[in-house]
């Protein structure tokens, strides 16, 4: 009976993967002739071990294919080199490009990244929490869920000596280490733009609650219009839960107005992008019947036809390097940190930048 084509080469494959699996110290030794520390020694030119000895388990290893175990490694040095990062979306270019800080760093000093994203749900954010956990990760940095507001599974954290650091989206609390960008001026900044541009009826549309930066933006656009000595009206204020659904309906609140806004802010571009859509179908002509500011800068908002007419800066870059930077310093003196009771908190200051259509 013939044999298929298929039969007659898998054999030969699967025998040439079994010879060149990488050898073990354990083989090194036995072929050697010596013992498993010896060996291991060896490999690390420990001064104890002869010049002969050193040349031959080195020459051998080579031939091997031999590769030292990491997981050994990192358990006789308790640390695995890797740190966790959860982000609400890494869909959102805001959250790539910060992913794109840490990482950068990590490689620096010579860490991976392991990446879990909470879609913006809190429960998630626990379990993948707890993955990251059981998976020995040496820290973990965080962007939070916009409705997280337990923040026990973090703390549980400090059991297990893996420290944490918040950025952008950072919780209410003295204790932790984080990174953020100061919203208030640039907020502000906006709406004396809109101000000088001729707009009275400026609205904001504003985010989720439980977001620290939600309140920072009400509090710089508030401080403007006082600076400013123009009364504020509650009604150009409303929210969204950053939705596509959400921001239609604070829009159709804001249009339904019996005096409407001429101008709006928004809590990021992709709200932006979801309200001047909403705008459009209602037939408004964007930056003429209803100008928009909005906040992150991201890139995509060039490309834009009509896009907004300003953006405020929040370097989410540099978030993530500063970020990475300060679990670097955790990592290296943790306990000493500890004992002087010292936390970092880092806040960059945004700013607005003219988009250029």
């Amino acid at each position: 009976m013939q044999q298929c084509s298929y039969c007659v080469n898998f054999t030969p494959a699967f025998q040439i993967i079994a010879m060149t699996k990488p050898a073990t110290l354990k083989e090194i030794a036995r072929r050697l002739n010596v013992s498993v520390s010896t060996v291991s020694r060896a490999l690390h030119d420990h001064p104890s071990i002869g010049l002969r000895t050193r040349t031959q388990v080195h020459q051998l290893a080579q031939e091997l294919n031999y590769e030292p175990n990491k997981t050994a490694i990192f358990f006789k040095q308790g640390k695995t080199f890797t740190i966790g990062v959860i982000l609400p979306n890494l869909s959102e270019e805001f959250f790539s490009m910060a992913i794109t800080g840490i990482e950068q760093t990590a490689l620096k000093h010579s860490y991976n990244v392991l990446m879990g994203q909470s879609h913006d749900l809190p429960e998630l954010e626990k379990r993948i929490t707890a993955t990251m956990k059981d998976h020995r990760v040496d820290g973990l940095i965080i962007s939070l869920a916009k409705d997280s507001k337990d923040f026990e599974h973090f703390n549980q954290l400090d059991k297990y000596n893996i420290p944490v650091v918040f950025f952008d989206r950072i919780p209410p609390q003295k204790t932790a280490h984080y990174v953020s960008c100061n919203l208030r001026p640039g907020i502000s900044q906006a709406v004396q733009f809109l101000i000088k541009k001729g707009h009275k009826r400026i609205a904001l549309i504003n985010g989720p609650s439980s977001l620290l930066a939600t309140k920072e933006r009400m509090e710089g656009y508030t401080a403007a219009l006082h600076a400013k000595k123009i009364k504020i009206d509650m009604g150009l204020v409303v929210s969204t839960d950053l939705s596509t659904g959400g921001t239609e309906d604070a829009m159709k609140q804001l249009l339904a107005l019996k005096n409407p806004p001429t101008a709006i802010i928004t809590f990021n571009d992709y709200v932006a992008l979801d309200a001047i859509r909403y705008a459009r179908r209602h037939n408004k002509k964007i930056n003429q019947d209803l100008s928009f500011v909005s906040c992150a800068n991201l890139p995509i908002t060039h490309y834009l036809d009509t896009p907004p007419l300003a953006s405020v800066e929040q370097f989410p870059r540099e978030q993530g390097e500063k970020a990475m930077e300060i679990m670097l310093q955790l990592l290296t003196r943790g306990e000493e940190l500890k004992q002087k009771g010292q936390f970092f908190q880092t806040e960059l200051e945004s700013r607005l930048e003219l988009i250029e259509p």
